[in-house]
């Protein structure tokens, strides 16, 4: 057993990795968008050419064991590859197109909420209160910045239905794979995720091209003439891809699913950071108190043990 000095240290690198991963994702956005918007590349290509790089890359470290122990656990590792790969960001990307960004970044941000409801309602699992509270304080505080930019929350059913699907998808995700990872490396499964979402991307992305006709806008990136393209791209390769999954499914091992996925939180947080110091967009009074708001739930769903159990979670 571990001694109490050596847990807290490993919890806290823990936390500090979650940190670091949501505000590489927070960030990828602005790579996202220059690569969208400058490079003319699709949605739906965006998620294939980064995620099968990204892939590639793994593969050369971990060759030598393709197949997973059991069937079972390959059905695992296809359905996280789809429910944080292929599904989460073709609904999203499509959610955009149908319904405001202040929608979309709202409604993604209730997956710590859905993890926590599926763990009490199907495996009931003990969730402590200090987490419940914790995850609407921060929620609470995902809406202020948000909103802090003027643009309001309506109702659109399509788009926000899709933005919902998406954040669902990320706590099946976040709940199938703990059952791999006390069996698998973090390398295998991060791989294993990439392989599966981009081969159920790539019907997606071959229909859209037949139905337009335009060429693949591939070697585009290594258009040294826009240096921009590539230095982008291999930071949502490397760092927002590789690295930050990597470091996130190691995070639940230690975490748990609902603790971690709290740390998602924080990616509207960092984004309007990253937009203030990058783009020079201002911040306004309740973007100061959504950064609060977060802050202060992740805080209390960590410190604030109201239930003796809430700990139960993770030995499941």
């Amino acid at each position: 057993m571990a001694s109490p000095i050596k847990s807290n240290y490993i919890k806290a690198i823990a936390h500090l990795g979650a940190l670091l991963t949501a505000t590489a994702w927070g960030t990828s956005f602005l790579s996202t968008k220059v690569l969208m918007l400058d490079g003319g590349f699709s949605p739906v290509e965006m998620y294939v050419y980064r995620f099968a790089m990204a892939y590639i890359l793994l593969l050369i470290f971990t060759f030598r064991k393709i197949l997973s122990h059991s069937l079972r656990d390959e059905l695992l590792l296809m359905l996280c590859g789809v429910c944080a790969g292929s599904l989460y960001f073709i609904t999203e990307n499509y959610a955009l197109q149908n319904t405001s960004t202040a929608n979309v970044s709202l409604l993604a941000s209730i997956s710590p909420l859905f993890t926590a409801a599926i763990m009490a309602l199907v495996f009931r699992a003990k969730i402590g209160a200090g987490v419940v509270i914790g995850s609407i304080v921060a929620f609470a505080g995902v809406a202020c910045v948000i909103f802090s930019s003027g643009e309001g929350f309506v109702i659109k059913p399509t788009g926000d239905l899709l933005a919902l699907s998406a954040s669902l998808s990320w706590a099946v995700y976040s709940i199938a794979v703990k059952s791999l990872i006390p069996n698998y490396s973090g390398l295998f499964i991060t791989r294993k995720l990439f392989f599966y979402g981009v081969v159920t991307a790539l019907p997606l992305l071959f229909w859209q091209h037949s139905l337009t006709g335009e060429p693949y806008h591939l070697m585009q990136l290594f258009n040294f003439a826009h240096p921009e393209f590539i230095l982008n791209f291999l930071f949502l390769v490397v760092f927002c891809s590789l690295l930050a999954y990597l470091i996130w499914n190691e995070v639940m091992r230690v975490l748990g699913p609902v603790a971690t996925n709290n740390y998602l939180y924080l990616q509207p947080l960092v984004t309007m950071v990253a937009a203030y110091f990058i783009l020079n967009e201002k911040i306004y009074p309740l973007g100061y108190l959504g950064c609060a708001l977060i802050i202060g739930g992740l805080v209390l769903a960590d410190k604030l043990k109201l239930n003796p159990r809430s700990n139960q979670l993770r030995k499941i």
